[in-house]
């Protein structure tokens, strides 16, 4: 993987561990030489995520869509900033750009992120892992509703496995590593839906 896209949050909790958790990211990201792909934001946790990488000399780029770039909150001291005019525009850039995604604590764009790269393993748009680093178990009560919709099966068993979740980033890297793409639905047939 050289490079990995983070969805993370452009808010700063109260909690240091989120911010923490970012920067941990990032300086590792850097020291194993996967470049970041991610929001291009400077605020909250992706401005920390993005600075402990650039700090530890990684590769930073950052994909913001022009409203947010008028906003103020781009980050212009990415290794590179993409400007495109959409959200649309943006996850489709992540997708081109990143070999997996890493998703951090967040709010509801983070979760749009989340869902669409997971949609589109599913479907078969892409074949990257998608991972989840639970900082804190933040995401307990989302990895309880996963496996909700596992159990009344509107998740098929071929698709159990697209969230690749855990607590530290060394056990999700090392298993976003292993990752071995699911069937995808597109390659299903009627009577396997």
């Amino acid at each position: 993987m050289n490079r990995l896209a983070v969805y993370c949050g452009s808010a700063t909790p109260a909690d240091p561990r989120f911010i923490d958790a970012a920067r941990q990211v990032g300086a590792a990201f850097a020291a194993r030489g996967i470049g970041l792909v991610y929001g291009g934001g400077r605020l909250g946790l992706m401005g920390a995520v993005a600075d402990a990488c650039l700090e530890a000399g990684g590769e930073v780029i950052g994909v913001i869509p022009q409203l947010l770039v008028d906003a103020e909150v781009a980050h212009r001291g990415c290794t590179a900033l993409h400007v495109v005019e959409t959200m649309h525009q943006r996850k489709q850039a992540f997708t081109d750009l990143a070999d997996g995604f890493v998703t951090l604590p967040g709010g509801t764009g983070t979760m749009d992120e989340l869902w669409e790269a997971m949609s589109w393993a599913q479907l078969g748009y892409h074949a990257k892992p998608v991972g989840l680093l639970n900082v804190g178990g933040f995401y307990d009560g989302l990895l309880a509703f996963v496996e909700t919709m596992a159990q009344t099966g509107f998740l098929r068993p071929q698709h159990r496995d697209i969230l690749i979740a855990a607590d530290t980033l060394d056990d999700l890297l090392a298993r976003m590593a292993a990752h071995r793409p699911p069937q995808t639905i597109v390659r299903m047939k009627a009577d396997q839906l």
